[in-house]
């Protein structure tokens, strides 16, 4: 099964890095932004996969945008690319069978 989780990508001098506002704490970095994008996909099926095993609620695909003034009030960053990232969400059975 898969889920869109919303994904800031910010371009810095040597790399790119990103962030979900749905999962906090939940970032990656990456020398361009397609390995950025491959690494956040990685992290953030392994935090799902994670709260799955500890029997926690995954969290919700809430966010429909994103306040740039709140995590950049200066405008530094000077290149974004916002987008829907599509992973594939930990199937609860093959968790259960795992645990057994």
């Amino acid at each position: 099964m898969k889920r869109e989780y919303l994904v800031v990508y910010e371009k810095g001098p040597e790399n790119w890095s990103a962030f979900s506002p749905d999962i906090a704490g939940c970032g990656s970095l990456g020398d361009s932004i397609e390995e950025t994008r491959s690494n956040m996909r990685e992290a953030i099926e392994l935090y799902l996969h994670e709260c799955m095993k500890a029997g926690e609620r995954l969290p919700d695909a809430a966010a429909t945008g994103v306040d740039f003034e709140e995590f950049d009030p200066g405008h530094e960053t000077k290149q974004y690319v916002v987008e829907w990232l599509d992973v594939t969400l930990p199937e609860r059975n093959q968790e259960l069978a795992a645990a057994s």
